[in-house]
Parts: structure tokens; sequence; C-alpha cells
């Protein structure tokens, strides 16, 4: 068995090397030491055991009774630090095990969902867990791999890798225009001639304002809804029955546009942007069933970028 220094650290991996080599010279080859430094680690381990491990002339060196049964009771465990080993790092090159990720509902809805299977079928030894939560959390201690969530970075010790922004689109169903009207601009949202429906935001409690932007002009708009959601779903299916006005992400809404279920009600002011965040604990040694899926994530939002909220796709209503 061959004992390198990356493999095994200390006097016990040299003295092992030692013992298989045969000469204090022939082990610092092995090891990548200087004979000098493979002498003295020798001496530390005798020192620390108070026993004489090695006899040695100027050409051979042989085991002493101590050295030998030290040998035969220490060699068991060093093989299963080296199994131990070689399995951990075949578990960070294969994609198997339990992936955990802290997942922004809507990102499953409107882009994960429709091509997880690829993925799945692609790694069939791995077993994914997603946890949707209003926030980002303690990814560490809440035992998270990764975590996918809109909304601006806090500051944090994790590493945030921005995938995407989507525009904001203030949105509402034909049947609620019909009944009442379409208003010609942002302010008339405050009039109390129309009915907003507000998204709570999970940081503060309270529902997110409602902000119109246009290039570099940017105006809030105190609507006083009288029904308040915290789930996207509710938000859209709401929506879409014509219950209010509602703000939302473009990446959810551009195909209830194109189809004429919603309707963009301000196509001059949807510059605002909403960013998407990857994060995860640290850049180094990523396990491989995180780099798998983060990879995955990254060429659907690339795909996303290039066809879905670029040009080739009007936020104008007809």
């Amino acid at each position: 068995m061959k004992y390198s220094s990356e493999k095994l650290s200390g006097g016990i991996g040299v003295f092992a090397a030692v013992v298989d080599a045969g000469t204090f010279a022939a082990a610092s080859e092995v090891l990548g030491m200087s004979p000098p430094g493979v002498s003295r680690a020798i001496a530390r381990l005798e020192e620390k055991l108070k026993i004489r491990l090695f006899n040695r002339t100027t050409r051979s060196v042989s085991l002493t009774e101590e050295g030998r049964r030290f040998y035969e009771q220490v060699m068991p465990h060093l093989a299963g630090l080296e199994e131990a080993a070689a399995a951990a790092a075949g578990g960070a090159s294969a994609v198997r095990g339990k992936l955990r990720v802290n997942l922004d509902p809507v990102f499953y809805r409107i882009i994960l969902g429709q091509r997880l299977n690829e993925f799945m079928d692609a790694h069939p030894e791995l077993e994914i867990e997603f946890i949707a939560r209003d926030s980002l959390g303690d990814l560490v201690m809440d035992g998270f791999d990764l975590a996918l969530r809109f909304g601006e970075p806090k500051t944090s010790t994790l590493i945030a890798r921005k995938l995407l922004d989507s525009g904001i689109v203030t949105v509402a169903a034909p049947s609620y225009i019909a009944r009442w009207g379409h208003p010609a601009k942002p302010e008339e949202l405050e009039s109390g001639n129309h009915r907003c429906l507000e998204f709570r935001n999970p940081e503060t409690g309270k529902p997110f304002p409602w902000e119109f932007h246009r290039r570099r002009k940017r105006i809030l708009v105190d609507t006083q809804g009288r029904l308040t959601v915290n789930d996207p779903s509710a938000l859209l299916n709401a929506c879409l029955a014509g219950s209010g006005v509602a703000q939302m992400l473009v990446l959810g809404a551009e195909h209830l546009i194109a189809e004429g279920r919603l309707v963009n009600l301000f196509p001059e002011w949807t510059d605002e942007r909403y960013p998407f965040y990857a994060y995860y604990p640290s850049r180094h040694h990523m396990p491989a069933k995180t780099r798998a899926f983060l990879d995955f994530v990254i060429e659907l939002t690339s795909q996303k970028k290039r066809v879905g909220t670029t040009p080739g796709f009007s936020l104008r209503s007809e």
C-alpha cells in the first residue's frame, strides 16, 4: 500500500510509508518529503509514543518488536481511512445522494417544473427535495445545499450568483376591464375606482409597494388594496378570475398576455426589474450533485433570457 502526503498527514502516515518502502530515502520519494524531514517525523512519533519504532543502520532500516506490533495494530485503521477517503472523493464527483433546495415556487411553476424530468432522467441516483419558503433563511443551519430565490440579496457569507432579471408588469383580466374599465395611467389605481390585489412581502410583513418605472422615471402608487395574499398562485388565480389588478413578474405573465387571458395595462411602464439569484455556501469543493443542478438551472435561465423576455416577445397589449 502506497501513501502520499496528500492522503495521510502526520507521523503515522510517514511511519507506514517507511515500512512499505524499506528505507527513509525511498519513503521520502513516495511522500514527496526530504529524507531529513522523514527522519524528523519518525523521531517525533517515537517521542510521542515513548517507544523505538525502527532499528537504524547506515544501510538498512528494520522494525523493532514494538514497531512491528504498532504497525500491525495501525495498518487496518489506515486502510479504512484510505477507503473512506476514496469513497468521499467518489461522492464528490458522482451525482448521487440527496439534494435539498430552498426553492422559490414561482421559479418552479414558470421554468423548472416543465424541464425537471430531463434532469431526473440524467441522474437516476439523485434524490431531490424542494422546500418552498417565504425567504432565504439560514441556508447552512437549515440543511440546504442550494437556494433559488427572487429578490435582491442581503449581506451574508453566502455566494449569491445572479441568474436573470425579470420585468414587472401590471395586469388585469379582460373580465375585470369590462366591469371596471381600463385605467389610463398608473395614478388612477389609487383613486378608489379600481380594485388592486396586494402581495405581501415576507421580509417586512407588509404588501409590496407598487412602483412604475419608465427609463429613469419612477413613480409610487398607493393602491390600498382590499385583498392581500402571500402566495403567487393565489395572486395569479385571483387576477385571472377578474378580482382585481395585480403586479407580477413578466416571466409568469408573458404567455397569459400573449394568449389574451391577461392584459398589460401600462406597456410603457415596464422597466422595473426583479432579480433571480442562486445561493450556495462556497465556491470551493462544491458537491457534484449541487454543481450539476446549478448548471442545469443556469442553462434554463439562459434559455429564458434568450427567448422569453428579450426581443421577440412584446409586452404591449393588442
